[in-house]
């Protein structure tokens, strides 16, 4: 029997996880926090380098809340609400993205993504062992576990796994031995993305130019990130050779042309310079018995939106609080199948928008690029065009069809009926600004990630509530701007409902009246529960 097949050679770990980017080290930083103890490898010898996925949402910025990342990445970050788009020089779009006084995070964050590595790697504590320029040679797929042979600096060791996730990048070690394949379409058209340092005054937003007099028939974008660095990134012909225009002397001439167009005069210097092209392209499902796919080892998205890291983040999310549910023994592993479906769902709508907006940002033929000037030429003097070259920034997606979700009754309202479907089961549970028994304020979002919440309005849940889903009381007085009862579908302020969130922050279900009954039956039905 070799090393890597005998058991006292093997190290046991209840979860391992292939790939420490900001996806793998989130949800060991997730995990550690159910109590669940994992260990990561990566084959690089630290965090990325460059700025590569810069924009965090809203709904990101929650998660890494929930172990406490959040606090330097609001810090260190730029916050922004707003973007526009030129048409050679003329301003063709400004578009705001939804947010208000009380809300707990801005819209979008720009930050450089080693950062975003940085803060979750730190939220791990002592929860999870990261094992720097480490990658995996082979896996072997079993019934009750996952046997990993990693090879190291002092050579090959062996980890038994009772779950693999595979959080390795868009060339997973681990779908290619599992002899997986990304299904969907790639793009021809290519982006140089450059960093350069250089102090601006300018305000943080998103920046567009469609066929600048400084880049003839390319387009450019452009990011503030903290430390007095721009990301530009620029579409090349599609006759240049990739190799050619990564060089820096290809590369800086665009930039300082662009530069002196807008007015940025101030000096500057490269930092970074990488090459990219769209992919809409996903693994038909995520859980492969005891092996899941996370992030880009599950399906790559197209920059355009900034879907790509925000969707890993939420895989993290969503799969954390399932696996750790299932070792501790409180959830079958049938569980674990509403991971895949889940987030299956959510990359087909992440690519649908994706796709829409790469065949704007880089059209994929003659008859696109006729439409897209069309566009925007029409866009200058017409109000009503200029949706359509709206980008469309990345959102939380709703699981519709989710075998999780408990449905929702009523004893009140026209027929039982709820006022909004904003929180129907399935939905990202809303925001709001409430206010504890002291008086203090605090926002929903801080008391989800880790159980289940019940969210009880005006009363107790009658019967009291099952193990691990824990009660928030909400009254006219803990809600003092009506956001809660509003957003959660209630007719009026003082109506009984219950609303069950999953610990990921989606409703499982919302009954009204105090009955927790319901509650149990729902919990049992989608099979969260024996």
């Amino acid at each position: 029997m070799n090393a890597a097949t005998d058991p006292a050679t093997e190290e046991h770990v209840p979860v391992l996880i292939a790939g420490g980017g900001p996806v793998g080290l989130t949800l060991a930083a997730l995990l550690a926090r159910q109590g669940v103890r994992s260990q990561v490898i990566e084959a690089d010898e630290g965090y990325c380098t460059g700025s590569r996925a810069i924009c965090i949402s809203r709904r990101s910025q929650e998660i890494l809340g929930w172990v406490g990342a959040d606090a330097p990445l609001v810090n260190k970050g730029l916050g922004w609400t707003a973007g526009r788009s030129h048409f050679r020089q003329a301003e063709v779009l400004r578009f705001e993205m939804p947010s208000e006084p009380t809300q707990r995070f801005a819209p979008m964050v720009n930050i450089q993504q080693f950062y975003i590595e940085e803060y979750a790697h730190r939220a791990i504590g002592d929860g999870a062992a990261v094992h720097w320029g480490e990658r995996v040679r082979t896996v072997q797929t079993r019934e009750h576990d996952v046997l990993v042979e990693i090879d190291t600096p002092q050579g090959t060791r062996t980890v038994r796994a009772d779950w693999l996730v595979a959080c390795d990048g868009g060339r997973s070690t681990v779908r290619e031995q599992l002899g997986l394949q990304l299904e969907g379409t790639q793009y021809e058209g290519r982006y140089v993305i450059v960093d350069i340092r250089q102090k601006t005054r300018r305000p943080v937003e998103r920046l567009a130019w469609f066929d600048p007099p400084s880049n003839p028939g390319s387009t450019i974008l452009m990011h503030r990130q903290p430390d007095d660095v721009w990301r530009i990134d620029y579409q090349i012909r599609d006759d240049e050779d990739p190799a050619e225009a990564v060089k820096p002397e290809n590369v800086l001439p665009r930039v300082r042309s662009h530069l002196e167009m807008i007015g940025e005069t101030e000096p500057w210097e490269p930092l970074w310079i990488s090459i990219y092209n769209a992919k809409c392209l996903t693994l038909p499902s995520y859980r492969h018995g005891r092996v899941f796919f996370a992030g880009d080892a599950a399906h790559l998205v197209p920059i355009f939106g900034v879907r790509g890291l925000n969707s890993g983040l939420d895989d993290a999310g969503n799969l954390a609080w399932k696996l750790a549910r299932v070792l501790r023994g409180e959830s079958p592993e049938a569980l674990l199948d509403s991971y895949s479906v889940e987030r299956v769902h959510a990359t087909r709508e992440n690519i649908a928008y994706g796709a829409k907006s790469t065949e704007f940002m880089a059209p994929p033929d003659f008859a696109f690029r006729l439409m897209r000037e069309a566009a925007l030429r029409l866009a200058q003097d017409d109000e009503a065009v200029r949706p359509l070259i709206n980008p469309r920034q990345s959102s939380a997606i709703g699981y519709t069809d989710s075998p999780l979700n408990g449905g929702e009754s009523g004893e009140s309202g026209p027929s039982g009926a709820w006022a909004s479907a904003l929180a129907a089961p399935g939905a990202p549970a809303p925001e709001a600004l409430s206010r504890d028994a002291q008086g203090q304020p605090f926002h929903l979002s801080t008391r989800f990630g880790h159980g289940f919440v019940a969210l009880a309005f005006n009363g107790a849940p009658l019967g009291g509530l099952p193990p691990g889903v824990q009660p928030l009381q909400i009254t006219p007085g803990t809600d003092p701007h009506g956001q809660a009862w509003r957003r959660y579908g209630l007719h009026s302020p003082g109506e009984p409902a219950l609303v069950l969130v999953r610990p990921d922050g989606y409703v499982l279900g919302r009954w009204h009246g105090l009955d927790s009954a319901p509650l149990r039956a729902a919990l049992q039905a989608t099979g969260v529960t024996e």
